[in-house]
């Protein structure tokens, strides 16, 4: 298939699933594109993506960055996800240790360069884990942030060059815990309590009322995304 093919191909499915749900995107995305990956934060729009997966294609590679200095109530999520679903994630590390990127960049690099942070402990790993796919799914939603508003369902991924599915673009944060608590899905702790939006532990804080729900990420820094989504 030759580009102008493809951008036609993935045109004609945003199209074509606009006004669809999630299970009928997400089985003609494994259908068309086998070698798909999920890719998982532990949120509550991925467990959901998790869940529709295990029953739609329950053999699809799901994958998680661990930056090791995720919360604890993260990876206790993780594990019950694996226990629940009898599956394996695939666990994608950073190059550096974190001592490693101590030595080279001195003491917690998320506070003086946050950007340069996420792009080790994040960015690299996502560029190195998507060359062994032809398609992702995430998770993010329209609503989530401005950065967010134009997302398709289906769309050409230029930053990682692969195809990018986006199953709950249209649903917003009450369509997803309608879904997690109506099917008793398995979900971080942390959302209980005010943590709307989870990252790394370093940066990521509580949620007052009111304010905006990714407000709790990279507080005190002009920083809303952490590079994974241009």
């Amino acid at each position: 298939m030759n580009l102008f093919e493809k951008e036609e191909l993935i045109r004609q499915a945003a199209e074509d699933f606009e006004a669809q749900s999630p299970e009928a995107l997400l089985s003609w995305a494994v259908e068309r594109f086998p070698n798909i990956t999920l890719a998982c934060s532990f949120g509550a729009e991925d467990v959901v993506l998790v869940d529709l997966l295990q029953k739609i294609s329950p053999k699809t590679d799901i994958f998680y960055l661990d930056t090791n200095v995720h919360f604890q109530e993260t990876y206790e999520t993780r594990d019950r996800l694996q226990q629940h679903y009898g599956v394996q994630f695939v666990q994608v590390l950073p190059k550096l240790t974190l001592e490693e990127q101590t030595q080279q960049f001195g003491e917690e690099l998320w506070k003086s360069a946050p950007n340069q942070c996420c792009n080790i402990r994040k960015v690299d790993p996502l560029t190195d884990i998507l060359k062994n796919y032809d398609a992702w799914i995430t998770g993010i939603r329209r609503d989530q942030a401005p950065t967010r508003a134009n997302s398709k369902k289906v769309e050409y991924d230029v930053k990682f060059g692969l195809v990018k599915f986006n199953p709950l673009a249209d649903w917003t944060s009450e369509d997803v815990w309608n879904y997690i608590r109506s099917n008793n899905i398995i979900y971080n702790p942390l959302h209980d309590r005010n943590y709307p939006s989870i990252g790394c532990e370093h940066c990521t804080r509580q949620v007052a009322a009111g304010e905006d729900p990714r407000a709790g990420r990279w507080a005190g820094f002009e920083k809303t995304e952490c590079g994974l989504h241009k």
